[in-house]
């Protein structure tokens, strides 16, 4: 998604959240300085996924039955930051992560070890985390506000939906989720309103198949 369509959909979500313009800009210059000089090519990102059938992973509480039900080797598996511990529970190393690193970093670590891509977002309310970056390898910086020259906006807020929006950007064959709960009602009021943000986020996204 090219930053003047995504531009008013930011501006929306600032307001509902009541969040700063600057904070978002404030991080994204944070990590482009931490990944001067090692940040990877986006067209890795592109060379994983076009053409492929892709399964976002979200950090629901049904992640693990989705998984039971699902031939996971069909698919190019992207999982959603926290939902990397529960793909490593089972075996599975997703090919990519995207996180802003609020999940259990030392499983996102290692699934980078083994081959993982990482995705890594900043914005307002992580700065003190991105640091993490430093233990990683193959890695591609995101924000939700202006992208500057080494870091990205492929659309989305939350981790799921940015995975949802940078899978449709680099032309995946077919986009099915799994461990999304977009009704939890065992959640708190901010992470409810990110919820629902992410579903109307998601139905932008012609084709995506819900598990």
């Amino acid at each position: 998604m090219e930053f003047k369509d995504w531009a008013p959909i930011y501006e929306e979500i600032l307001m509902d959240f009541g969040w700063r313009k600057e904070k978002d800009e404030e991080a994204a210059k944070l990590l482009s300085r931490l990944l001067a000089g090692k940040s990877r090519s986006i067209s890795i990102i592109k060379k994983k996924i076009e053409g492929k059938d892709v399964l976002v992973c979200g950090n629901a509480l049904t992640l693990s039955n989705d998984l039971d039900r699902i031939t996971v080797d069909k698919y190019l598996v992207i999982a959603a930051d926290g939902a990397t511990s529960t793909l490593l529970e089972k075996g599975i190393v997703p090919d990519i992560v995207v996180t802003d690193l609020d999940g259990y970093i030392p499983d996102e670590i290692k699934a980078n070890r083994k081959g993982a891509l990482m995705v890594v977002h900043a914005h307002g309310d992580n700065m003190s985390r991105l640091d993490n970056v430093r233990n990683m390898r193959d890695v591609i910086g995101t924000t939700q506000a202006e992208p500057l020259e080494n870091i990205y906006n492929f659309g989305g807020l939350s981790d799921g939906d940015r995975c949802v929006f940078m899978a449709h950007e680099f032309g995946a064959r077919s986009i099915t989720l799994a461990g999304f709960d977009f009704s939890d009602e065992k959640v708190t009021d901010i992470k409810k309103k990110k919820l629902k943000w992410a579903r109307k986020l998601i139905g932008m996204i012609p084709g995506v198949i819900n598990s």
